[in-house]
C-alpha cells in the first residue's frame, strides 16, 4: 500500500478535471481525495502500487479534452487509510497561479442534447458542459467556481443541480450549467430597446429578419456580432455604408461543413481546424460568385467558421443562407459586450438585437487563423485559444507585465515559470480601447493576485501603452519593436541561442528615431545587432501615405528618377496624380516636410500595389498584401534585381525594372520572388538558425516560398505559429527578453 500527494498545474479547472480524477481513482480501486486551489488540482492517493502506476499513466496520456497539463509533481506521504475517494471543497491560498481556460465551442454531446426532443435542454440556446462553453468570458477571479462567475445569480433547478453534483456526469461542476427553467434567457429587442419576443420565438423571429434582408446584432460568447445574409448584395452594401467599412472583408458563418464546402475550397487540414474544439475563423480560398462580392471585395479568400454556440446552431434551423458575422464595434474600438452599449453606439447600424442575460465579464473576439505549410498559424489569438499559456524553462524571481504594441494590442504576464498572453485587445487608437486595455490588465491582475514589479513596453514615445507605463510608479524597460517580434518567436520555441532574424512589418519605432519595418538582426535573448535593412525612403504626408499606396510608390520613384523623368512615365502611379500634385510631393520629398524616413517592407508592398494598379488608396490594413498574394503566379520564375551594399538592401534597380512592366501578375510575382532571393542571399552569409517574423510573413505565399527554399538549402528556420507573428505577439517577446 502506497500513498502519494500529486499536484497538477496548467489548464486544469473548469475542464472536468476533478470528475476525471474521481472516475479514474474508482476504476483503479484507489482511495483519497481531489480538490482545486488557486494553483491547480491536488490529489491524495492511496492504494496498490500497480494501480497507482496505471492511474498516473492514464492521467498523463489521456487527460480531459480541454485540459492542458503543464506539470505533475508527485511525492510520497504517510498513509491515512481512507476508505473511499471523494471530491472535496476548493481551497484558497495566497498565491494564485492556476491557468484560466479559454472559451470553447459547443461539444457534440451538447449539440445532441439541444436536438433531442426528449431532453430537457431541447432547443435551450445556452447549453454547455465541462467539455465546452464559456470560461474566460464569464470569470471574475480564480478558483473557477460558480460564485466567481457571471452565473452566480442563477440558482440551479433540481435537474441541473443533480447533474452538477454527480461526479460521473459530464456537467459535474460545469460552472455555467443551466437550463430553460433556471438559466439565462434569450430576448429580442428592436432598436428602440422594446421587447419583441423571448426564447425560441425570439430566435425564429431574428432568423426571419435576417432572411428578409435586415441587419441585426446577436450576442455571442465574448461579445456581439453584426449579422446579415451573406448572399444578399443589397444588404451587404447597406452594412458597409452604415459601418463606414468600404472593402475590409467580413467573416462568414456557415450552417455546417457541407454548406461551407459549397462556397469555399478547403484542404483536409483546414477542415480539421474549422471543426476543431476551438472553431476559429479560418482563412480559405473562396469559390467565385456564390457569396456576395461585398463579403470580401477583390480578394479570393474568405474567413469561414461554423456555429460554435448552441444559439448559433438553433438559429441556423431557420436560416436560408450563410451569414456575415462580424464583430460589433466602432472602428478602432473593442468588441461590444452589452446590449445597451450596442444600441448607444451602433443603433444607426442595426435594426434588431438578440440578447441574453448572462453578462460577458471579459470581452473576447473570434480567433483568426490560416494554414501555412499544412500547419495552423494563429493570426488573431482570442476565443478558443486565449488566454494562451507558455512555460518558461526556469522560474523567474519577479512579476513582469508586458504591454505589447499599439496595433493588435495584447498584454502578457510572467510569474514563476508561467508566461501568459491575453486575448486580442485591438488597436489603442481611442479612449474606449485604452479603457479596455486597462480593464484587461486589472482582470489579469485579479486572476493571479498579480502586482507587477517590472513593466516592459515599446520604445515609441507616442504609443498610449508607453505613456501609461511611464506614468506608473514601477520600473520600466523599453524594448525595440522589431527585436520584440524576434523574441516572440524565440519564446514560442524556447530558443536561447544566436539567430539570424528577418523582422518585416508595416511600422515600428527604430533606434535611430526613424520608422523601421524591413530589418535583419543578429540576435539572442539579451541583445541584437541590425546587420541589414531596406534603404530608407520617405513617407510623403506621414500617416496619410499608409492609406494612399500611390504616395509610397511616388516616393520610391523620387529616389530613382528625376522629376522630369517621372512626369514622362505612363504608369498607374503617375496617372493617379495631377501634374501639380506630383510637383508639390516632390518639394515635400526634397525638404522632408512631414515626410519621415522608413525602411518598412510593409510600405514597399503598398508601393507595389500602386505600381501594378491594384489599389491607389487602401481602406484597411493589409489590403495590398492580400491582393498582391492573390495576383501571384507560380509559373513566373523571374524576379527583380536588388543590391546589398554595406548592409543596405537597395531596390533602385527593381524600381527601374518595375516601371517597364505593365502586367499586374508579372509585377507581383517578380516582387515576391525577389523577396525570397533577398532572404536566401543574406542567409548565406551566416551559419545560424533563421527566424521569420513580423506581419509581412502573414503572406502565406511569401512564407511558403521562403521556407521551401530554406529546406532545399537544409537551413533550420522558425516562424511563429501558436503566438501571432504580427503585433499580437509583441508582448510575449517583450517579456521573454527579461525572463
Amino acid at each position: 500500500m502506497d500513498a502519494l500527494y500529486i499536484e497538477v498545474k496548467g489548464i486544469v479547472q473548469g475542464v472536468g478535471f476533478r470528475p476525471f480524477v474521481y472516475t479514474l481513482a474508482l476504476k483503479n480501486k484507489l482511495f483519497g481525495w481531489v480538490n482545486n486551489d488557486d494553483k491547480g488540482v491536488n490529489i491524495h492517493l492511496e492504494g496498490n502500487s500497480p494501480n497507482i502506476k496505471n492511474f498516473l499513466d492514464e492521467l498523463k496520456k489521456n487527460p480531459p479534452p480541454l485540459a492542458k497539463i503543464d506539470s505533475i509533481s508527485v511525492k510520497n506521504i504517510k498513509i491515512k487509510n481512507y476508505n473511499s475517494f471523494e471530491i472535496i471543497k476548493s481551497e484558497t491560498t495566497s498565491n494564485k497561479s492556476t491557468i484560466i481556460s479559454p472559451d470553447m465551442a459547443i461539444c457534440q454531446e451538447c449539440i445532441d442534447d439541444i436536438k433531442n426532443k426528449n431532453n430537457f435542454r431541447y432547443n435551450y440556446a445556452l447549453t454547455n458542459c465541462t467539455n465546452c462553453g464559456p470560461r474566460y468570458t464569464i470569470i471574475k477571479t480564480v478558483p473557477y467556481d460558480r460564485a466567481n462567475t457571471s452565473m452566480a445569480n442563477f440558482e440551479m433547478c433540481d435537474d441541473c443541480k443533480k447533474e452538477y453534483e454527480n461526479p460521473t456526469n459530464r456537467r459535474y461542476h460545469a460552472q455555467p450549467v443551466s437550463c430553460q427553467k433556471c438559466g439565462p434567457q434569450i430576448t429580442l429587442f428592436d432598436k428602440q430597446n422594446q421587447i419583441l419576443a423571448t426564447e425560441l420565438e425570439a430566435i425564429k423571429e431574428i432568423a426571419n429578419k435576417i432572411n428578409s434582408g435586415e441587419i441585426v446584432a446577436i450576442k455571442g460568447m465574448g461579445g456581439f456580432h453584426l449579422i446579415c445574409d451573406a448572399t444578399n448584395d443589397k444588404t451587404l452594401k447597406e452594412l458597409r455604408k452604415r459601418k463606414n467599412r468600404p472593402s475590409k472583408p467580413f467573416a462568414v458563418m456557415f450552417k455546417d461543413i457541407e454548406q461551407l464546402k459549397e462556397f469555399a475550397e478547403i484542404s483536409i487540414k483546414e477542415q480539421e481546424i474549422i471543426l476543431s474544439k476551438e472553431k476559429p475563423i479560418t482563412l480559405v480560398k473562396s469559390k467565385k460568385n456564390l457569396l456576395s462580392f461585398e463579403v470580401a471585395p477583390h480578394i479570393d479568400r474568405v474567413g469561414c467558421f461554423v456555429p460554435y454556440t448552441p444559439l448559433h446552431i438553433i438559429l441556423f434551423n431557420y436560416l436560408d443562407n450563410p451569414i456575415v458575422a462580424t464583430s460589433a464595434n466602432l472602428s478602432d474600438e473593442p468588441i461590444i459586450r452589452s446590449k445597451d452599449e450596442l444600441l448607444k453606439k451602433l443603433g444607426n447600424v442595426v435594426d434588431f438585437v438578440l440578447d441574453f442575460d448572462r453578462e460577458i465579464i471579459n470581452a473576447c473576439d473570434d480567433s483568426v487563423v490560416q494554414v501555412v505549410n499544412d500547419e495552423l498559424m494563429v493570426l488573431r489569438d482570442a476565443r478558443g485559444y486565449a488566454p494562451t499559456s507558455l512555460k518558461l524553462d526556469k522560474k523567474i524571481d519577479k512579476k513582469i507585465l508586458a504591454l505589447g504594441a499599439n496595433q493588435k494590442s495584447t498584454i502578457a504576464l510572467a510569474f514563476e515559470d508561467n508566461l501568459i498572453l491575453s486575448p486580442h485587445i485591438g488597436d489603442l487608437n481611442s479612449l474606449t480601447s485604452m479603457e479596455y486595455f486597462q480593464r484587461t490588465i486589472k482582470t489579469f491582475e485579479s486572476f493571479y493576485d498579480f502586482r507587477p514589479e517590472l513593466i516592459v513596453c515599446d520604445k515609441h514615445p507616442n504609443y498610449e501603452s508607453v505613456k501609461w507605463a511611464l506614468n506608473q510608479d514601477i520600473k520600466v524597460v523599453q524594448i525595440q519593436h522589431h527585436y520584440a517580434h524576434v523574441l516572440s518567436t524565440m519564446a514560442e520555441y524556447k530558443l536561447d541561442e544566436e539567430v539570424l532574424a528577418f523582422s518585416f512589418d508595416g511600422t515600428g519605432y527604430g533606434d535611430d528615431g526613424n520608422i523601421w519595418g524591413g530589418e535583419v538582426f543578429l540576435a539572442n535573448k539579451r541583445s541584437y545587432k541590425r546587420v541589414n535593412h531596406f534603404k530608407y525612403f520617405r513617407l510623403l504626408g506621414g500617416e496619410k501615405s499608409i492609406k494612399e499606396p500611390k504616395r509610397v510608390a511616388l516616393s520610391l520613384l523620387f529616389d530613382t528618377f528625376s522629376l522630369e523623368e517621372i512626369l514622362e512615365l505612363k504608369i498607374p502611379t503617375v496617372e493617379a496624380f495631377l501634374e501639380n500634385e506630383i510637383k508639390l510631393m516632390h518639394t515635400i520629398w526634397q525638404k522632408g516636410l512631414n515626410a519621415p524616413l522608413t525602411s518598412s517592407l510593409g510600405r514597399v508592398f503598398d508601393a507595389i500595389a500602386s505600381f501594378s494598379n491594384i489599389v491607389q488608396t487602401q481602406s484597411y490594413e493589409g489590403e495590398t498584401g492580400l491582393q498582391i498574394e492573390m495576383a501571384y503566379n507560380n509559373e513566373i520564375k523571374e524576379s527583380y534585381s536588388y543590391e546589398l551594399i554595406d548592409g543596405i538592401i537597395s531596390l533602385e534597380k527593381a524600381i527601374k525594372q518595375i516601371v517597364k512592366d505593365n502586367n499586374k501578375e508579372l509585377i507581383c510575382s517578380k516582387f515576391i520572388n525577389m523577396l525570397v532571393e533577398i532572404v536566401l542571399d543574406i542567409s548565406k552569409s551566416y551559419n545560424l538558425p533563421i527566424i521569420l517574423t513580423g506581419g509581412v510573413f502573414q503572406n502565406r505565399t511569401l512564407l511558403e516560398l521562403i521556407t521551401k527554399k530554406l529546406e532545399e538549402n537544409k537551413r533550420k528556420y522558425y516562424y511563429s505559429k501558436r503566438v501571432p507573428l504580427n503585433d499580437g505577439g509583441i508582448s510575449i517577446g517583450q517579456i521573454y527578453s527579461q525572463s
